[in-house]
Order: structure tokens, then C-alpha cells, then sequence
């Protein structure tokens, strides 16, 4: 078992003395049936694993924002813990699990189900190998775009089946965040400068102010929903293939009903913060192609801000209960609050042109400059093939017929790709689309949008091979695009007309493409 040293007084109820015998019962083997245990504490929780077990038990405390400081309000959390994450993770939550005093003054653990006369409680769930925890994946670069990408289609199905909730979010909601982030952020001055905490306050107050007719809007179409609540990698696990959320907020209603891109900024602020914005782009632009809620956008800068300022608070918490200096955990939170203002200065929107015959590698050109663009995550990417599978109302693997390429419909695919695109720079975002755009008018047209917004425009032009071209098409798997090799050969007929754009040689290494687009954007 690990050894952890006492406990500070901060944060402690008067419960927090009488817990102490539970936590030793738990962390005995015999508890176990002689099976090793291992503890980890968090600062509102203790888990014991042992086995194919893990039992949690709520840590007697009371901060502004949770309150476990009673055995009776420990109870209430460990049911409703139960109740919210068998939304998600069924398979990981198997029930609640009381402390009793047998006859004999012995601790036991009691599965009845009885809510009388416990001495605590805990939540019993499936135990999990850490390694498979999405922090971890993503210390040891084991997160990869195709994972995310499945994150993101959990996460919006997860989103469109949650309960609407028109009565909670909100500007008034929001306000309320940024200012219990402010208190309590003041609250550690030897920790966050006040002028920092001051600019913080006031770019948040103008943020909310500009935005709080959309929020509004977003609240009465219902997009407020009861969400995760605290959506980050730690609380993301891969069981049996699958991206599985955790652990979401039970101890208070209001913290996760909420909008749904707010619940979605804890993930992208997270994945930003570590260095992983390329995979936070690959969440973002999957989950808009499954939601469609590019309006959205432009509350994303102050709800990342927002999250980042609820965890520097919540590092700081952490680092009162050590009960000593711990400077990685100190700078980690400045880190946060620095994130929290960064998130919020202008960058300016811009649209991008990716096109090419098929096979060319505008896809994946397009991905990877992305991140670069715009405000954090990056651009949003709107794909032809996705889009015109969306509107056909099939999936991106379906193969469509031949009236699906036809004039009418490829018609309406770039007419509604040119809109998304203006929707997206209206928001403040910047878009990369990816299209074949073969004809002048149709370059013209995607060129005429960033006009119209009064944003930078740049075309980039791939051109490969034939037989490259070929050859990529032929080993397309699972993808969105319907190319063949007879359709990329049909393509050679084509007239192109005069093309303006920066023209790139894909037919080279992938790496020296990239950069040769990297350069003409700068």
C-alpha cells in the first residue's frame, strides 16, 4: 500500500478525524482478501485498488464548490455519482457500497444496499489499468488523431442524447464561473499576482458582456445541457476499444449543466495545455462535423479561458492540501491562469483553400496546417467528401451512387460549403476547406467568402502524379471520399483553367509539402 502523510486542516471537515479509521480499513489487504492495495488521493477523493476493484471513498471536505463534509452528503454524492456516469461508462460503475460496524466493532464492507447506519460510504467500480487513462496515453504519445476523432463522435453522441436544460447555463451561469474563479483565485495571492487576477476579471466581464446574446440564444434553442462537467484526459479512459468518459461532476448540478461547447472546452483546454493542440484540432473539427454547431464557436475563447482559470483554482487547492511548498504543482497553476488570459487575445480569423484532383493529399494537408490557424485549437476544417455524405444523410463510409456526383448535387455540396465557411468567419474562427475546386468559378466563389468577411484569404493548389494519385486513392481505407483510380484517371480531362493559388508539388515527402504550405501562409 502507498503511504500518504496526514492531511492538512484546510478544507477539512470535522468528519475528516473520524474518517481516518475508514481510510486504514480500506487500505488494509484483509479488507481484500489479502490482495495488495493501492491509494491515490485526489483532493476531494481517495480510491483504493485492489484487484479487479476499486472503491472510492469521498474525502471529508468542504470547499466553495463541493461539499462532502457529512456522511449523509458523502451518500447523496456516491448515488448520484452512480446515476450520472452509467450515462457513459455502464460497464465501469457497479454500485454503492457502504462502511458498517459489525457486532463485534469491526468495520465491514456491506453491498445490501441499506442506507441506515453507515460509517461511510463508497462508489465500487471496475478497476481499469492506469496506462489506459487518456493522461497517460497522451504522456507517453499513445493519443492519436483517429482516437480523438472517435472521442469526439462519444462525446457528441453523448451531448445530443443528454437532457436539455433551458432552466440552467446561460450568461448568469457564466458569470457566476468567472467570478467564483476570481474569489477564489484572489483568495492565494502568494500564488496568482492580483494584477494578473485583475486582468483576468476584467477581459472575462468584456467577454461575457459581448457575448451574452448568443449565450442566451444557445440557452433557449437547447443547447444547454447536463453535460460531463469535467471532461478532461484524466477522466477519459480506453476500455475495450473505446473512448470511455468518467468521473463526471455529481456534487454539484450546476457545474455540469451547462453549454455543450462549454463542456466540450474542458477537453480542448486540456489537450492545449500539454502541448497536444494538433490533437485538440482532430476533436474540435470531428465533433462539428457530427454536430453541426458552428455558431458555437465564438463563445470557445471564453469558455477555454474559463476552464483554464477553474483549474488553476483547483491546482491551488491541491497544492494547500499538501501542506507543503511543491513548486511543480505551484508553477503548473500560474501556468493555468497564464493559459486562462492567453485563450482570450484577438487572433485574427482567415480562410484557407486546399485544392487538388483527387489523390493530391489536400485531407491531409489540410488537417495538418489546421492547428496552425486562428484562434486555439486551430481552424476548422470543412470537407467536401463529409459534407456531401452529411447532406445525402449516409455515413462517411457509405459509398455513394452515381447522382450523388452529379451537377445538382455538387452544386449544393459547395453552396453549402461557402456557407459554413462564412458562418465559421463570423464566429471569429479561422476555416481551412478542402475541395477538389477544380472549376475558376468555384475558387472564385470560396475566395469571394473571405472577402465578404473581410479576412486574409490564401489558395493552395496540390498537384502529384497521375500514378501517385492512383495509387493513394487505391489504398484508401474507412474513408469519407468515394475516388477510385477511374475516377482520378477521368480527372485528367479535365480543364482546370488559369489557377491562381500556390501551387504544390504532393508528389514529394509529405513533410517538405507541409512546409512549403507553412511558408506561403506565413
Amino acid at each position: 500500500m502507498t503511504v500518504h502523510p496526514a492531511e492538512p486542516s484546510a478544507g477539512r471537515s470535522s468528519d475528516a478525524g473520524q474518517q481516518e479509521e475508514a481510510i486504514a480499513f480500506l487500505g488494509d489487504p484483509h479488507t481484500h482478501g489479502g490482495l495488495a492495495v493501492e491509494r491515490i488521493d485526489t483532493h476531494a477523493a481517495s480510491v483504493f485498488l485492489a484487484g479487479d476493484q476499486a472503491l472510492k471513498l469521498k474525502r471529508a471536505v468542504r470547499y466553495p464548490y463541493l461539499d462532502y463534509s457529512t456522511v449523509g452528503k458523502r451518500h447523496a454524492a456516491c448515488v448520484e455519482e452512480l446515476a450520472i456516469n452509467r450515462r457513459t461508462a455502464p460497464a465501469l460503475y457497479r454500485g454503492v457500497v457502504a462502511i458498517r460496524r459489525g457486532d463485534d466493532g469491526r468495520l465491514r464492507l456491506d453491498e445490501s444496499g441499506g442506507a441506515d447506519g453507515a460509517v461511510d460510504w463508497l462508489v465500487s467500480m471496475a478497476r481499469f489499468p492506469d496506462e489506459a487513462l487518456f493522461d497517460r496515453m497522451a504522456e507517453r504519445q499513445a493519443l492519436t488523431p483517429v482516437l480523438m476523432r472517435r472521442l469526439a463522435e462519444r462525446i457528441a453522441a453523448f451531448h445530443r442524447d443528454a437532457t436539455p436544460r433551458p432552466d440552467g447555463g446561460g450568461v448568469e451561469a457564466m458569470r457566476a464561473v468567472a467570478d467564483g474563479n476570481v474569489m477564489d483565485l484572489r483568495a492565494a495571492p502568494d500564488l496568482f499576482p492580483a494584477a494578473v487576477v485583475d486582468l483576468l476579471a476584467e477581459r472575462t466581464g468584456d467577454a461575457l458582456d459581448r457575448l451574452a446574446p448568443l449565450l442566451e440564444e444557445r440557452r433557449r434553442a437547447g443547447f444547454v445541457r447536463h453535460g460531463h462537467g469535467d471532461l478532461h484526459l484524466r477522466n477519459i479512459v480506453l476500455l475495450d476499444g473505446e473512448p470511455t468518459l468518467f468521473d463526471a461532476i455529481e456534487f454539484d448540478e450546476a457545474l455540469a449543466v451547462a453549454d455543450v461547447f462549454y463542456d466540450l472546452a474542458f477537453l480542448l483546454m486540456d489537450l492545449d495545455h500539454r502541448g497536444l493542440r494538433p490533437l485538440g484540432n482532430a476533436v474540435l473539427n470531428r465533433y462539428l462535423e457530427e454536430t453541426g454547431d458552428y455558431a458555437g464557436l465564438a463563445a470557445l475563447p471564453l469558455f477555454l479561458s474559463l476552464r483554464a482559470a477553474v483549474r488553476a483554482k483547483v491546482s491551488a487547492a491541491a497544492l494547500q492540501l499538501e501542506g507543503a511548498a511543491d513548486e511543480a504543482l505551484a508553477g503548473e497553476a500560474r501556468r493555468y491562469l497564464e493559459q486562462a488570459l492567453a485563450v482570450l487575445d484577438p487572433v485574427p480569423a482567415r480562410l484557407v483553400a486546399v485544392g487538388g484532383l483527387s489523390g493530391s493529399g489536400k485531407t491531409r494537408l489540410a488537417r495538418e496546417i489546421a492547428p496552425d490557424l486562428g484562434p486555439p485549437p486551430g481552424a476548422v476544417v470543412l470537407r467536401s467528401d463529409v459534407l456531401r455524405k452529411r447532406l445525402c444523410g449516409v455515413a462517411d463510409s457509405d459509398r455513394l451512387p452515381a447522382e450523388g456526383y452529379g451537377p445538382a448535387m455538387t452544386e449544393r455540396v459547395y453552396g453549402e460549403l461557402y456557407r459554413r465557411a462564412a458562418a465559421v468567419l463570423a464566429a471569429g474562427q479561422a476555416v481551412v476547406v478542402d475541395a477538389v475546386s477544380a472549376r475558376p468559378d468555384e475558387r472564385n466563389r470560396i475566395a469571394a467568402v473571405a472577402a465578404g468577411a473581410g479576412v486574409r484569404f490564401d489558395g493552395i493548389w496540390l498537384e502529384a502524379p497521375l500514378t501517385e494519385r492512383v495509387e493513394r486513392v487505391t489504398n484508401r481505407r474507412n474513408d469519407a471520399s468515394d475516388a477510385t483510380a477511374e475516377v482520378v484517371e477521368r480527372q485528367e480531362s479535365y480543364d482546370l483553367g488559369s489557377i491562381g493559388w500556390a501551387r504544390l508539388d504532393s508528389g514529394r515527402v509529405a513533410s517538405d509539402v507541409l512546409d512549403d504550405a507553412r511558408a506561403s501562409l506565413a
